[in-house]
């Protein structure tokens, strides 16, 4: 059996050390990458972008093994990021470079699941709960 990519959990040990040495963590991410939502305005000719995600930088940092996400301003415009682990090509400090660069990897390949997550980017609506459906709940036992 294959084990899953240490890409994100690499980003997560390198983020926490930048931080806590009182730098600032920017990644670079693949702005083409399937399923990476970025301000392309923001792109550069390679389809790079350098997002900084200091904490002082972004709200709701999420730095999940398949996927970042925050919501930061660009241009004064607050906007929801959402970059997959396979678009992240490194992380480093912005002030002294160190950090770590990252091999090209494909995108994971995804099996047509109906309970799979939503793509990012679209909105859905809770479904309520079926009639058939009982609510889970827990009882004293003495």
């Amino acid at each position: 059996m294959a084990m899953t990519s240490s890409r994100p959990y690499m980003v997560r040990a390198l983020y926490e050390w930048i931080v806590d040495n009182d730098f600032t963590p920017h990644i670079v991410v693949n702005a083409q990458a399937e399923g990476a939502a970025v301000p392309q305005q923001y792109v550069n000719q390679d389809g790079q972008i350098v997002l900084n995600i200091a904490p002082r930088a972004v709200a709701s940092l999420d730095l999940g093994n398949s996927a970042i996400s925050f919501n930061a301003r660009f241009g004064g415009i607050p906007t929801e990021i959402y970059v997959p682990s396979h678009a992240v090509l490194g992380i480093y400090a912005r002030e002294n470079g160190q950090g770590m660069m990252f091999d090209a990897e494909p995108a994971p390949i995804q099996p047509s699941d109906p309970d799979s997550p939503p793509t990012p980017g679209k909105k859905t609506k809770k479904e309520s709960p079926k009639a058939s459906e009982k609510r889970p709940s827990l009882r004293v036992v003495k």
